[in-house]
């Protein structure tokens, strides 16, 4: 395949956006962690599990911004983001559809937004990490 300048950018500027949202969404969470962990534990889904996940998504967020910034791994990166984004999108909707009591445990900015809001942002998010996997050349991958 190819590699065109435009596929470049266009990956690049993709793997800016992941490792902006995920380092944001990580350092916020981290830096008011005991309210993170609280509203992890008022959620009717993740209650029972609040303590490892408080600790646990902060962890891959950053591990998968880190290797969206090395080129060798941006594939496995991509695929970890859809994987992450995928896990929150599918929360959401369950949320929405499914509870009674609507918690917010997203930090910074993404706190300001509404559930459908949210929703929207990270169908967005997801779209562009597979138009990332569709398009990262394997020549960018592998080096």
């Amino acid at each position: 395949m190819s590699v065109r300048p435009y596929h470049i950018l266009f990956i690049e500027i993709i793997c800016f956006l992941f490792i902006l949202l995920f380092s944001y969404a990580a350092i916020s969470k981290l830096l008011d962690f005991k309210v993170f962990k609280i509203q992890l534990g008022q959620s009717p889904l993740l209650t029972v599990f609040a303590g490892w996940i408080a600790w646990v998504i902060p962890i891959i967020e950053l591990m998968i911004a880190l290797l969206l910034a090395i080129p060798k791994y941006r594939l496995v990166a991509l695929y970890g983001a859809i994987s992450l984004m995928s896990l929150f999108t599918l929360y959401i909707i369950a949320i929405l559809n499914f509870s009674d009591y609507v918690p917010c445990s997203c930090g910074g900015i993404l706190e300001t937004m509404g559930w459908q809001e949210h929703l929207i942002f990270n169908v967005a998010f997801l779209c562009l990490a597979i138009m990332g996997i569709l398009i990262v050349p394997q020549k960018i991958n592998s080096t």
